[in-house]
């Protein structure tokens, strides 16, 4: 069997014991903007909604839209079995300056939903997925300060590098790396 042929289908709906993953929809760009206000302010301007009120629902309405017709990787919207709400998104996206084939996890949750294990339920199924697609290495970036994510990103076996990709007046980007 070739390397191509055994590998999974895209990276579209993932199952856990609590949670579905699936294609995010622009009719769920509230929860994604709510994703942006919640932001602690130690995360960089370009990522937080600016003093004009941007991006607004319907700039990552067009943004969620655009990414569902870009082949690959993507993230994911993280959807709560139980109850069907929609608490954030996690998925692999490609690294600007990594390695072709080495992705990026990225994942966030709303608040509420925050401390009860769904980032690491969300992100150890899209590594399963990783590893059964034959993808190496994942990459994950963190902010020092952020705890919550360091302690998720160990859960999931990745380690930190010794690198930094973004120094601010608000702390280090680290550099972490999942290996099969």
């Amino acid at each position: 069997m070739s390397e191509a042929s055994s590998r999974p289908g895209p990276l579209d709906v993932l199952e856990t014991a609590r949670l579905v993953l699936r294609g995010r929809r622009a009719d769920e760009a509230v929860i994604y903007r709510e994703l942006w206000l919640e932001r602690d302010p130690r995360v960089p301007a370009h990522r937080r909604i600016d003093r004009d009120g941007r991006p607004t629902v319907d700039e990552i309405a067009a943004h969620v839209r655009a990414e569902t017709q870009a082949p690959g990787l993507g993230l994911l919207a993280v959807q709560r079995k139980e109850s069907g709400d929609v608490i954030g998104y996690c998925g692999l996206t490609p690294r600007g300056s990594g390695a072709p084939g080495e992705p990026e996890l990225a994942y966030e949750l709303l608040r509420a939903a925050q401390g009860r294990g769904y980032a690491t339920e969300a992100g150890r199924a899209v590594v399963a997925w990783a590893l059964d697609a034959g993808i190496p290495r994942i990459w994950a970036e963190v902010w020092d300060w952020n705890v919550a994510s360091r302690r998720v990103l160990t859960k999931l076996g990745f380690r930190e590098t010794a690198l930094v990709t973004q120094t601010s007046l608000h702390g280090r980007s680290l550099l972490t790396v999942w290996e099969e």
